[in-house]
């Protein structure tokens, strides 16, 4: 299969729109605490930037030639997808990353910021920062050069070694998950409690298509009650990456073999990066993560679990959209987000006990 890693993901984000599933960031302006979906003209994730400035790889190799002279000899080519960042394969190990929102620009300001300090402790690969480019003349915003993670991304291929990828996502995030500084951001509309976001979830359900959900949505609205029951975080704020869904996960050999898009980064309830048990792993890996993650009592995986469905939701409506060809939609996301919700539904995990 062709190599399709990423350097550091186009960006993706968890927040939608009722109507047609439109992606949104966290950080954005306008933000209802009660409703993770956010309405597009309230989002600066999803507004461009200047519509007159076409990003091509003239553009790219000019900048790299006015700021980094000794980069612009390296091939450029298109990566395609992407949203908030548009991203250029700049040789073999590098990419090139071209914010075109408004609000992207401030998602690589802090991918710059913190993937330096995080990168030296986790266990898999991760896009790192190479350059910054300086907003200029030809380009208005900042823009970076990170490094490539070699891999196929998740929503492309599938994971045919589960217990080795449930142990490998397991050692991550145990290793991501400490204890993050009084300075490490924040996130508006993720990071809290599942009760938060009941409206967004139920703005989801109902935007789904007729047919497009094959699960009984009383159970789906059970698993859901069932989060929204179970007691808060009581730890302290941990590292999340935020936006765990299988576009930002690269897969070799059949497992994990990078995680990339840390532009949603913030600090929080862990449960945000755990519900990545169901959403990234197949069918009955759930149990072995958990086990081997070892830190989660049973209020954080029910929380984690209510949170998985919200994702998977997100997913679908992402693929509804690519379906009916509107813009930002993801034809490959829907088969994803359905087979997630339906490991949500039929999971029989444990509670482990916290180690």
């Amino acid at each position: 299969m062709p190599d399709r890693g990423v350097g550091a993901g186009g960006g993706s984000g968890l927040g939608l729109t009722a109507g047609a599933g439109a992606r949104c960031r966290n950080g954005a302006a306008g933000i209802a605490e009660s409703e993770c979906p956010l309405r597009l003209s309230h989002v600066p994730w999803l507004r461009m930037t200047d519509p007159e400035i076409e990003i091509t790889a003239e553009l790219v190799h000019a900048l790299l030639k006015d700021q980094h002279p000794d980069l612009a000899g390296l091939p450029i080519r298109e990566v395609p997808g992407g949203w908030g960042n548009q991203m250029w394969r700049l040789g073999d190990e590098l990419a090139v990353r071209m914010p075109r929102t408004e609000g992207a620009p401030d998602g690589l300001r802090k991918e710059c910021r913190w993937l330096p300090v995080l990168a030296p402790r986790l266990p898999l690969p991760i896009p790192t920062p190479v350059r910054i480019g300086e907003p200029s003349a030809r380009f208005p915003g900042p823009w970076s050069v990170m490094t490539w993670v070699h891999g196929e991304p998740l929503d492309y291929t599938s994971i045919s070694r589960g217990d080795h990828a449930a142990d490998t996502l397991a050692g991550f995030l145990r290793a991501l998950h400490v204890e993050a500084p009084a300075e490490a951001p924040a996130s508006s509309d993720r990071g809290g409690h599942p009760k938060k976001c009941t409206g967004g979830f139920e703005k989801s359900l109902q935007a789904i298509a007729p047919g497009g959900l094959a699960a009984d949505v009383r159970a789906v609205w059970n698993v859901w009650d069932d989060a929204v029951a179970a007691p808060d975080w009581e730890g302290p704020p941990v590292w999340l990456h935020g936006d765990l869904h299988p576009a930002n996960v690269v897969v070799s050999d059949g497992t994990l073999s990078g995680v990339v898009d840390f532009d949603a980064m913030f600090a929080g309830d862990p449960a945000w990066d755990l519900a990545a048990a169901w959403v990234l792993l197949p069918a009955g890996a759930d149990s072995r993560f958990f086990e081997a993650y070892a830190r989660a009592d049973e209020a954080t995986v029910r929380r984690a679990r209510g949170l998985a469905a919200l994702k998977s939701l997100f997913l679908i409506l992402m693929g509804q959209s690519g379906d009916r060809g509107l813009p930002g939609g993801k034809p490959t996301w829907g088969p994803a987000g359905r087979a997630a919700l339906d490991r949500v539904l039929t999971s029989l995990v444990h509670w482990p006990s916290p180690a």
